[in-house]
């Protein structure tokens, strides 16, 4: 099979390493990947959202599967427009993906099915949202979310009223998220322990991944601002069976269900953000795509052929396809540019990395990466994933820590606490 991927950061490096292992994988093209994902792949020079240009890659090399891996091609149409040009594509259309684009739509469907999730409000006027927040939340916390697509920087966690008022004024009178945060969700704020379950889904099936445990925040102890992702790992020791039950059977499932219902079937993975208090999961938030840095942790441990799982998804047929993991453990550790989330350099020279990747139990899936000069740079705010593997959490975790500390670039920072406190 000849199979493109899409995207460029360490969840594709994730994809593409699994798939190539596949035994259907005979050529395996990226759009636009990075220095890593070079390595195992051809790399075509297409971002991520220009469909036209991906729909016209596939037709002309007679690609036979797509897989998606950011959400924001899937909320603009990609699989769309995949699909209508007779080409399989791994990830939901644009309608089911509306659960990660659009916060009040995934709200109100919670709502509809009875999934457990925080109360909320949803808002279009400033004065409206200002006059609710001042009845509501005049002494307690809340979260406050814009609507739409805002690329991680759309959830504003509000301590006191006046940072609540002060995320209204700048989503919903100063525009500064644009359309994104034009409609805004104001809901109660959950205390607990998060916990990613991401689910492979034909639109009827859910087959649950192992959860996995990620750290947003910058800095250690859960400071600084919030990111893309620093760190995670998996397993849990407090998702327990009926945990992990309940949330499907409270959940996944019934949203699956709904959305099928409405002729709108959810296929691919389904993300369920989760908050759990008192042994009771809670629904954040939902994204339409394997999670990152999530998938650095899950496919390392994934026992048979990712191809073959995609096109059970697509084709409707995974109540007959096993899904299955090892039971091994799994820690990865992000290294990030200097001033990452907020302004970084780039073009900086990785050093390392070779030393890095011949440690045992260790991979390293490059995120913001290029090729410069024969030489592997930066290229991003995440450059690279660090995972370690182990017979348990701690060794899994030795593993990711000894080979961070091999590889080096200049301004370099990541967590030293990526599941250090598991209880």
């Amino acid at each position: 099979m000849r199979i493109l991927l899409i995207g460029g950061g360490g969840r594709e490096h994730a994809l593409a390493w699994k798939l190539r292992q596949s035994v259907h994988c005979d050529t395996l093209y990226a759009a636009p990947g990075n220095a890593g994902i070079a390595q195992l792949a051809e790399c075509v020079p297409i971002a991520p959202k220009s469909i036209p240009e991906i729909v016209d890659f596939a037709r002309q090399n007679a690609v036979d599967l797509v897989v998606v891996g950011p959400e924001s091609p899937l909320i603009a149409g990609l699989a769309d427009a995949l699909n209508e040009a007779g080409i399989p594509c791994f990830g939901p259309a644009r309608a089911a993906a509306q659960l990660e684009g659009s916060k009040a739509f995934a709200k109100q469907l919670m709502a509809q099915v009875n999934a457990p999730t925080a109360p909320f409000a949803v808002f279009d006027d400033p004065d409206a949202a200002q006059a609710y927040l001042r009845k509501r939340f005049a002494e307690r916390p809340c979260v406050i979310k814009a609507d739409g697509e805002a690329l991680g920087k759309g959830v504003f966690v509000c301590e006191t009223l006046g940072d609540a008022l002060d995320a209204i004024e700048f989503l919903l009178v100063e525009r500064g998220l644009g359309e994104a945060g034009a409609r805004i969700v104001i809901e109660d704020r959950l205390y607990g322990r998060e916990m990613s379950l991401l689910c492979l889904t034909d639109g009827q099936t859910a087959l649950p991944m192992p959860p996995v445990r990620d750290y947003k925040r910058a800095l250690e102890g859960d400071r600084g601002p919030n990111t893309g992702g620093m760190g995670c790992y998996t397993p849990l020791p407090d998702a327990t069976p009926v945990l992990i039950e309940t949330a499907l059977s409270q959940i996944v499932r019934p949203v699956i269900d709904e959305m099928a219902r409405r002729g709108t079937p959810y296929k691919g993975v389904l993300y369920a953000g989760l908050m759990i208090q008192n042994a009771q999961p809670y629904t954040l938030e939902f994204n339409c795509r394997f999670g990152d840095p999530e998938t650095q942790v899950l496919l390392p441990l994934l026992e048979g052929d990712l191809v073959e799982l995609a096109l059970a998804a697509t084709e409707g047929r995974l109540q007959e396809t096993p899904l299955r993991f090892g039971s091994r453990a799994a820690v990865c550790v992000v290294l990030a540019s200097g001033g990452y989330p907020h302004e970084y350099r780039t073009g900086l020279p990785i050093g390392g990395l070779e030393q890095a990747s011949q440690l045992p139990d260790v991979l390293i899936f490059h995120a913001g990466t290029r090729k410069q000069n024969g030489q592997i740079v930066t290229a991003g705010g995440r450059v690279l994933n660090v995972v370690g593997l182990g017979d348990t959490l701690e060794a899994a975790r030795t593993n990711a820590y000894r080979a961070a500390e091999q590889i080096h670039f200049e301004g370099m920072h990541y967590r030293r606490d990526i599941a250090q406190i598991v209880l």
